[in-house]
């Protein structure tokens, strides 16, 4: 644990009855100052962390850690927390003034200090004006401003936010992206959103957790993230990938689809069977006898940027290709790639071995001295 660190589970279980665990011995820790994303499918557990922090839950085993102190039996309202939930949760008998003021009465500040935070949280959230509005008046995304400023006039160390913009349309989640992305760069507090959208989640966060059946799979950057999945469930969950059945002949060379061919990973047993993932965008169609490997095109759809065709090579493995050329369906095209767009999965590898194996490759470097 370093000073930056303020909130640490340590080997945190949830369980309700006999059920099987919500969240099974999961340890983390959430540094201050930086937008965390939890990231997952219904039921992965990231709510469950959420309401954990939080303090609407206790964990069945294992301790949580608030600036260094145990929190597990404080009161929610005792925690330097506040929590923007998916509807809000504001009360339309109040205007906007009167719903971000309504922690502050609670607290029982003068009415020069409430007025004074209130209309700063206001500006904050670019709402300065809308103080005498009705709720039923303000859009989907005001609402939302007017949310985060009642947890922000709280001046909380760490605002929880719990699937947020699913409401919104999508223009609009696009535009509340960056605002709230912008909000915490200004704030300078610690963000931890919930969301089981991937893109949201690689658009706005400085970290990721990657979530799955109550454990956290992967986290890192979104880039390391996106680049590097740990397993099969990351590399498909986190954007569109080719995952694809391999074996790693030696170092820098991996077999699959019939052929052996040039990648970056090392540090594997010989022959080992492993799975390998290449993301559509890093697939260039070439002519036939130029790719490096041969599908034949079954479909094809225009997505706006670029083109989406589906194929399988003589194998039988599908391929997903992004590309901006067009294909003929019933063709057979070649495929091109980069060697550093191979990435190796091994099987059953924990995050802590997955680590040391990539920082092994920057310590020796790459193959043939690139």
């Amino acid at each position: 644990m370093t000073d930056q660190t303020i909130i640490r589970f340590d080997r945190v279980t949830k369980q309700y009855d006999n059920d099987s665990p919500v969240l099974n011995d999961v340890s983390f820790e959430i540094e201050r100052g930086k937008f965390y994303t939890l990231l997952g499918p219904s039921g992965c557990g990231k709510t469950t962390i959420l309401r954990l922090i939080a303090g609407f839950i206790e964990p069945s085993k294992g301790n949580i850690y608030f600036n260094g102190h145990i929190i597990n039996n404080v009161p929610a309202n005792k925690r330097q927390v506040n929590t923007v939930f998916q509807d809000y949760a504001l009360f339309p008998h109040l205007n906007v003034f009167e719903n971000v003021a309504f922690g502050l009465r609670v607290k029982k500040l003068g009415k020069a200090d409430i007025n004074a935070k209130v209309n700063e949280a206001l500006r904050f959230v670019n709402l300065d004006g809308y103080g005498s509005r009705e709720i039923t008046e303000m859009s989907g995304g005001q609402r939302q401003r007017v949310a985060i400023a009642r947890a922000i006039v709280n001046e909380p160390e760490i605002i929880l936010l719990d699937e947020p913009l699913s409401a919104l349309d999508l223009k609009l989640r696009t535009e509340m992206q960056y605002e709230l992305r912008e909000l915490q760069r200004r704030l300078g507090i610690t963000f931890i959103f919930v969301t089981h959208d991937q893109e949201e989640a690689l658009a706005m966060s400085d970290e990721i957790f990657v979530l799955h059946e109550g454990k956290i799979q992967q986290s890192g950057t979104p880039i390391d993230i996106y680049d590097e999945p740990i397993n099969r469930f990351v590399a498909d969950f986190v954007g569109e990938s080719n995952i694809i059945p391999g074996r790693m002949t030696q170092d820098f060379v991996v077999e699959f689809a019939g052929k052996s061919f040039e990648c970056v990973d090392q540090g594997l047993n010989p022959n080992e069977p492993v799975e390998l993932v290449i993301r559509p965008e890093d697939l260039e169609i070439t002519t036939h006898s130029q790719g490096k490997l041969q599908i034949r095109v079954e479909s094809q759809l225009f997505r706006g940027v670029h083109y989406e065709i589906l194929g399988f090579d003589a194998e039988g493995n599908k391929w997903l290709v992004h590309s901006t050329k067009r294909a003929v369906v019933g063709e057979e095209i070649g495929l091109d790639f980069d060697p550093e767009a191979i990435h190796v999965m091994r099987f059953n590898e924990t995050e802590e071995e997955f680590d040391k194996r990539l920082e092994s490759y920057s310590e020796v470097g790459a193959p043939h001295g690139e």
